[in-house]
């Protein structure tokens, strides 16, 4: 594996997904089950496909949480949602459209989980940061 992908891709990675989310998924220790499975995510993922010049971050979130919403993935689609909305500036009303597409080209069923898991995440993301002014 190259380690200036790997290095670049875990970059991306942390700004995107937040430390502590990567510090928790990555915390494997080398030669332990996954370890390898974790390198290859970080640098095929973020170093070579994120880490590529054609598009914003901000339209690659919206790109993935599109084909995350499509094929079902709700676990990774909630995470993409977050980081979507949290950390590459995606507006609401960004997102709303991309769970438009979803739900035509995908299928209303497709649509109607997206919507589903995309309320549950603002609506924790809203209640963190109504806790955090609070104190």
């Amino acid at each position: 594996m190259s380690d200036e992908l790997l290095q670049q891709g875990q970059g991306i990675r942390r700004s995107v997904l937040g430390d502590e989310y990567v510090d928790k998924t990555s915390a494997i220790a080398p030669g332990e089950f996954g370890a390898d499975f974790q390198k290859l995510v970080g640098e095929y993922c973020w170093g070579a496909c994120w880490g590529r010049d054609g598009l914003e971050r901000k339209t690659r979130s919206l790109v993935v949480i599109s084909i995350l919403g499509t094929l079902g993935r709700m676990e990774e689609f909630a995470l993409h949602f977050r980081s979507a909305f949290v950390n590459n500036d995606c507006t609401l009303a960004e997102l709303e459209d991309t769970l438009f597409h979803i739900g035509v080209y995908a299928g209303i069923p497709a649509g109607v989980e997206a919507h589903r898991v995309a309320r549950r995440v603002i609506a924790e993301e809203q209640a963190k940061q109504a806790g955090g002014g609070a104190s």
